[in-house]
């Protein structure tokens, strides 16, 4: 499984996912600034999931009633929660897998959600 990691994406999420085996692109890390379209369109490109903290994510997935083409894990995690963020992360990916992919994804703790783009 491939994943891009948006600027807003805590970066220990990065490192969580690459220390086991995980292919991780950050865009932090190799075009820090892009804008929204161009994100999506290196995750569609490259057939990666999204990972990401920025709502507007989620509004893009369903602005028109038109999907990204990609799965989008949106991370809801607020500060008194987010030593959990890495290994809930990382559950979500063991438990759910395939899955992900083509989905829009809200994580938070205790609480998944995922929704399968039509």
């Amino acid at each position: 499984m491939h994943f891009l990691a948006d600027e807003s994406c805590d970066f220990a999420v990065v490192r969580a996912l690459r220390s086991q085996g995980f292919d991780v692109i950050a865009i932090s890390e190799t075009c820090p600034g892009a804008e929204d379209q161009r994100v999506i369109e290196l995750a569609r490109k490259e057939g990666r999931i999204l990972l990401t903290e920025d709502k507007d994510f989620g509004r893009l997935a369903y602005l028109s009633g038109e999907q990204l083409g990609i799965g989008v894990i949106l991370l809801r995690f607020p500060a008194r929660a987010r030593q959990e963020l890495c290994s809930t992360v990382l559950e979500l990916i063991k438990r759910e897998g395939s899955k992900l992919e083509g989905s829009f994804v809200v994580l938070q703790p205790g609480l998944v959600r995922i929704r399968r783009f039509t």
